[in-house]
């Protein structure tokens, strides 16, 4: 078990070893596209949207936004950057001539997605911080939970589509058809309860609404436990579920 965790953590630094040679350029999009789209719909639209379950719309976006930095980075990771490095790079091959085995290769994916997905999050909340959108900054430490209950089943459904698609173009399919109403449909951007109740039902049956609810409580510091109880318990669910059958599915091909 212990050899196990050493050789994941080995995996893990490899990938950010090579991330962090090109950091700016790594983070500038997952961080700074939120960003634009709060200025841009935050402050223009809130000037003709002014109060939003008692708030202004900046500050509803600002946690929707800030997790869905876990869901970008996370997908866009285990899709196109895991085909990449399996199909065109072959460094999934040369680890499984050393001590790694697809059981250490897979899991160590996991605990990168985890991380990446805390750092993106908390980076983007400790901007918002600095404006006030934050309403107690004693919660600020507990953001990466949010960015890690997300990255985990979204980076999770990553690695289920590589495990299908049959070249790296088809990922775009992938990315317009689920990943983007994903994003829009959450509750980022309105409420859910305005929404009809069968797109209320299909937004609740997908991990990033319960995400944003996860990540509002924090931000707003309402019913804390409870939001971490229920829609971080069905995150872990999730989590889980999508997790052990993307294990299924990578295994499968990186031992042919």
């Amino acid at each position: 078990m212990l050899e196990t965790l050493r050789l994941c953590v080995q995996l893990t630094k490899r990938n950010w070893i090579v991330y962090r040679k090109d950091l700016i350029a790594n983070v500038s999009p997952t961080i700074f596209e939120p960003i634009f789209l709060i200025l841009s719909l935050g402050v223009g639209l809130g000037y003709f949207i002014t109060d939003i379950d008692g708030r202004s719309y900046t500050a509803f976006l600002a946690p929707g936004l800030a997790v869905s930095t876990a869901l970008f980075s996370s997908f866009f990771e285990s899709s196109y950057g895991f085909y990449i490095r399996m199909t065109f790079e072959n460094i999934f091959k040369a680890m499984l001539t050393t001590p790694i085995g697809v059981h250490e290769v897979i899991l160590g994916e996991y605990i990168w997605l985890s991380i990446k997905g805390a750092m993106m999050c908390s980076l983007l909340a400790i901007g918002f911080a600095c404006f006030g959108l934050i309403k107690s900054l004693w919660l600020l430490p507990l953001i990466p939970i949010a960015g890690v209950l997300i990255a985990l089943p979204c980076g999770a459904l990553g690695l289920i589509a590589t495990s299908y698609v049959k070249n790296i173009n088809q990922f775009q399919t992938v990315y317009a058809f689920f990943i983007a109403p994903l994003f829009f449909f959450s509750g980022i951007f309105f409420p859910l309860a305005q929404m009809p109740n069968s797109l209320k039902y299909i937004a609740y049956a997908l991990p990033l609404a319960h995400g944003v609810e996860v990540s509002r409580a924090l931000f707003w510091n309402e019913n804390v436990l409870y939001v971490l109880g229920v829609h971080g318990g069905i995150l872990i669910l999730y989590s889980a579920i999508l997790c052990a059958f993307a294990y299924y599915r990578i295994q499968k091909i990186l031992q042919n």
